[in-house]
């Protein structure tokens, strides 16, 4: 099971997440361009702020993340980051049914864009044409698999909570002590990896 980043109260309200995409271009001598995108879907970037971390017998933040970090080993091993402003998919169409198929990646939608998620936090409630499954189907990662193929032309949708596979950016971080039993993080760098 993937690990999940530890949700602390210090969290400070200078956030940054950045999408990044590649694309290749050529330039002609004629200034005529050829772009090609290497990539479907952004790799995300989060810049948290953490204000305070507490490091009490009663409230341990400061334990908790650098615990997580040691955990995670650095930027070695991948964990479900849940952003608290991007995080829910409610009714959100998932795929329609051929007949035949029974696996499809959940996806959320953002303005229009469609991406695959990095994994579900919780419940999936599903619907296969509007009726609600209370069973037959199962949820991995980031995969809902039925165990038959729902009915060809029948829309797939979920209502679920989602998260970002993540790692930390790099193999450092710091933490700063500016009072008794109260330190800070100035900067936890995620970035997104693909399944």
């Amino acid at each position: 099971m993937t690990a999940i980043y530890p949700a602390l109260a210090g969290l400070g309200y200078s956030v940054t997440k950045k999408p990044t995409f590649s694309t290749k271009i050529a330039t002609a001598a004629s200034g005529r361009e050829t772009r090609m995108a290497m990539w479907s879907a952004p790799i995300w970037e989060f810049v948290l702020t953490y204000d305070f971390l507490r490091d009490t017998a009663t409230a341990n933040e400061l334990r908790q993340l650098l615990g997580f970090y040691l955990q995670m080993q650095g930027a070695f091993t991948p964990f479900l980051f849940q952003d608290p402003d991007d995080s829910q998919a409610t009714a959100q169409t998932i795929a329609v049914g051929d007949g035949v198929s029974t696996s499809f990646t959940l996806v959320r939608t953002f303005g229009g864009y469609v991406e695959p998620v990095g994994g579900v936090i919780g419940g999936v409630t599903v619907y296969v044409g509007g009726a609600r499954q209370t069973s037959g189907y199962s949820v991995a990662g980031n995969v809902l698999t039925f165990s038959s193929p729902p009915a060809n032309g029948a829309v797939i949708t979920a209502d679920f909570q989602y998260a970002f596979l993540c790692r930390f950016k790099e193999d450092g971080l710091e933490f700063e002590k500016f009072a008794a039993q109260l330190w800070q993080a100035k900067q936890v760098n995620l970035i997104s990896v693909r399944a």
